[in-house]
């Protein structure tokens, strides 16, 4: 076995690099043929998940290996090679297998003990068998893994170490009220309707949400999920929209959660800000009609109750009233040259770094939203700019999870790498967003149960049993030669008896063969499985080499047999498929 894996994940690259290093469907196909075109690669299969991309190889040598792997993966994610090289990870052999085996049982997750990784990993297994780059050693490590995962969440509470991505998310979104509690009634968008989507609408039903809409790209997908929610048992209601609805459905529900697969935003900042402008008492901008009225609200779902309106700006009142005239000047100023700082990437909380009376908008955020002129706004958006600017030079601060000072009239979970939603929406009064990297932070101080240590035991007896496995397994073609070669002198030998002796009859020459092989058999017997036994323990590798030296074996012969064992049908015991 030469076990190859290269990769990067949540705990060796921020998430900036994780995100610009994520690769579409065709980028997996891509990067799997591409591999197996590589010298050193005989088969190969990628676990690319939300938080790791890993590509895991078979190769013939370890260093050219190592290169080769870290090129194609750098050319297929779009990040640079001496960019992306400071943050991959390198495992051979007997740590690949503990690598793959602690991810499969949730040790490696983001929240641990999650077991959504499982899913993920039998896709991998999947595309590689799809694409035929999988081979013999891929596909008994990740069956294997499969198992391993299964059997540490059965006989372990490594569920109680964490929970899956999902429920840690909207735990996040509750701050501390229960989770069933704080969704009791709510209503819910899922934009995608992809595996981690699907498992976002099912959580979200079952802690106690009134009302899903579902909006994906394809229809029929949205619509099987939603008719999936209806018939579950939980009560809730639940609809399919199109993409195109997304605008106007978030001015209707209280919760979004985002998981898909695409490369660019799905919500922006102004999508965000329009839908709680109008929750904030204005209308949503596709329920105007020409002459401004707006229409009763479709599929069934209540708009928000509008929330009072504040009075007009005028002189002495209004959002720029009491504020120093020159610091007005200096943010207009400011706002007309430079326009809104980029967002850095982060999603913060904008803490004392900036005297709150040098905003125009009020702390509660109504202000922001109701009577204010775009020119108010710029300088907002100016002004929590500079703010975020002086927030990062000072001490970093465990803010992130907390909650609003304003009550949130929208809570967001994003899901997805790259994310679906823009992060300046963390500058928006009256919304909460929580996305990957704010989960990572979240969960870094979460306490470790102690059923960790009985799945990180079951992972290393795990690892020597694959291990003895796959070396036992390594010296099958030298006995199976070595068996064949025997056949074959009996054969010989019993077609010499023939020509010297011709006068035996059926019955008795059948007994002289049986005897004759009887023989062999039992002089081969104790040294093959002697061989075996001795093959399975580490370091037992050179004793295949010896085998054949000793009985002057055929390579040819040797390696036809290995070519045959791996050509053999794939084994049906995938547990994987039975989940």
């Amino acid at each position: 076995m030469s076990l190859l894996v290269v990769g990067l994940s949540h705990r060796s690259a921020p998430v900036s690099v994780l995100e610009r290093a994520s690769l579409s469907a065709d980028a997996k196909v891509k990067l799997l043929h591409d591999t197996l075109a590589a010298e050193p690669a005989t088969e190969a299969t990628v676990l690319a998940t939300c938080n790791r991309i890993e590509l895991y190889a078979d190769v013939d040598k370890f260093h050219a290996g190592v290169a080769e792997l870290s090129t194609l993966l750098a050319q297929h994610s779009g990040v640079g090679l001496e960019e992306l090289t400071p943050y991959l990870y390198v495992h051979y052999e007997d740590r690949a297998v503990h690598h793959l085996f602690s991810v499969a049982c949730g040790l490696d997750s983001m929240v641990v003990g999650e077991g959504q990784i499982l899913g993920q990993i039998k896709d991998a297994l999947a595309l590689g068998q799809e694409l035929h780059t999988a081979g013999r050693l891929i596909n008994d490590l990740f069956q294997q893994a499969l198992r391993v995962g299964k059997r540490a969440h059965s006989e372990t509470g490594i569920d109680r170490a964490g929970q899956s991505l999902v429920t840690f998310g909207l735990e996040q979104l509750a701050v501390n009220v229960p989770v069933g509690e704080w969704a009791a009634g709510k209503r819910a968008l899922v934009i995608g309707a992809g595996s981690m989507s699907s498992l976002a609408a099912a959580t979200l039903a079952r802690v106690g949400v009134a009302e899903i809409v579902v909006a994906n790209r394809t229809a029929d997908r949205a619509e099987r999920l939603a008719e999936i929610l209806v018939a579950s048992g939980t009560g809730v209601s639940a609809v399919a929209v199109p993409m195109a609805r997304v605008a106007d459905e978030l001015t209707r529900v209280d919760v979004v959660v985002s998981c898909t697969g695409a490369t660019g935003l799905v919500l922006s900042a102004d999508d965000v800000l329009a839908a709680v402008s109008w929750g904030a008492g204005g209308l949503a901008p596709a329920e105007q009609d020409e002459a401004g009225a707006a229409p009763q609200a479709s599929q069934g779902l209540r708009p928000r109750t509008p929330a009072p309106q504040s009075p007009p700006a005028t002189a002495g009142r209004g959002p720029l009233a009491g504020m120093d005239p020159d610091v007005v000047a200096r943010l207009a100023a400011a706002a007309q040259t430079h326009g809104r700082i980029a967002d850095a990437g982060a999603v913060r909380t904008i803490s004392g770094a900036v005297e709150a009376d040098g905003c125009p908008v009020g702390p509660d955020g109504r202000a922001a939203l109701t009577g204010v002129d775009a020119n108010s706004l710029e300088l907002h958006g100016t002004w929590a700019d500079q703010g975020e600017a002086a927030a990062q030079r000072q001490p970093r601060r465990s803010t992130r999870t907390q909650a609003h000072a304003t009550t949130v009239r929208l809570a967001l979970l994003d899901l997805a790498m790259p994310r679906d939603i823009d992060a300046a929406v963390h500058r928006i009064p009256g919304v909460r967003l929580v996305d990957i990297e704010s989960l990572a932070e979240a969960s870094a101080d979460a306490p470790m149960a102690a059923d960790i240590d009985a799945v990180r035991g079951i992972v290393a007896q795990e690892v020597a049993a694959f291990g003895a496995a796959q070396r036992a397994a390594h010296i099958t073609p030298t006995v199976v030669a070595l068996r064949a070669m025997a056949a074959e002198v009996v054969a010989m030998e019993v077609a010499r008896l023939d020509g010297r002796v011709p006068d035996l009859d059926e019955r008795q020459r059948a007994e002289v063969t049986q005897t004759v092989r009887r023989v062999v058999d039992k002089l081969l017997h104790a040294p093959t499985v002697r061989v075996k036994q001795l093959a399975s323990e580490p370091g037992g590798a050179g004793y295949a080499d010896a085998l054949r030296e000793l009985f002057d074996l055929d390579p040819q012969t040797v390696a036809s047999v290995s070519r045959a064992d791996a050509a053999d049908p794939m084994n049906d015991d995938d547990p994987g498929r039975a989940s």
